[in-house]
């Protein structure tokens, strides 16, 4: 697998971000032991990654397209690449997505226990250092428990502060790929990106 970026600027400029691969067949785009049909087989894993990678490369409100360029004549095994290509990334959209719920979950769940804990190590530091007020490691203990209930809300605080972004971001990648143009191009055929050039 060969790739090359988009040729010619007019090209780039009515169709966005263009990335153009070189296959000698269609099904070199996808995973092999992927048993599914083949409009719902996974893609290879080093061309999902590529691809992935260069869509986070583009601005974000640049519309994206890919232009398969096939080395056989075998149009008809081409037919249905745009919608195996489509279906692949919009199912990682709902994972990545539920993977966002699953991790708004836990930190629900977290700042719940967080709190609790916080709660109870006021109380019984505020005891502890009631009824020891004279000695010094009673305050010691004290303020050791109060810390402690701080610390323990940092982990859902970090899944709400900062964590949960970068998977929206995702997501939302994975929504460009699923609705991005798509083309298929075999033997003699020429794409307009290269008519253009």
């Amino acid at each position: 697998m060969s790739a090359a970026p988009a040729a010619g600027a007019r090209a780039a400029e009515t169709v966005g971000s263009v990335l153009e691969l070189r296959l000698a067949d269609a099904q070199h785009l996808f995973d092999t032991m992927d048993p599914a049909p083949f409009r719902e087989r996974d893609l290879d894993p080093k061309a999902a990654t590529y691809i992935v990678e260069w869509a986070q490369e583009q601005p974000t409100r640049t519309p994206l397209a890919l232009v398969v360029h096939l080395g056989s004549r075998d149009v008809g095994a081409a037919v249905p690449l745009d919608d195996a290509v489509h279906e692949y990334f919009r199912r990682r959209a709902v994972a990545t997505r539920r993977r966002l719920r699953k991790l708004f979950r836990t930190g629900r769940i977290s700042l719940f226990i967080g709190l609790a804990f916080l709660s109870v190590a006021i109380v019984v530091g505020e005891f502890i250092g009631g009824a020891f007020s004279k000695a010094r490691y009673g305050r010691l203990i004290e303020e050791s428990l109060v810390i402690g209930g701080w610390v323990a809300l940092w982990h859902p605080l970090g899944i709400f502060l900062y964590d949960w972004w970068p998977i929206g971001a995702e997501a939302r990648l994975y929504d460009r790929l699923s609705s991005m143009k798509v083309s298929v191009y075999s033997g003699s055929d020429v794409a307009p990106a290269q008519a253009a050039a």
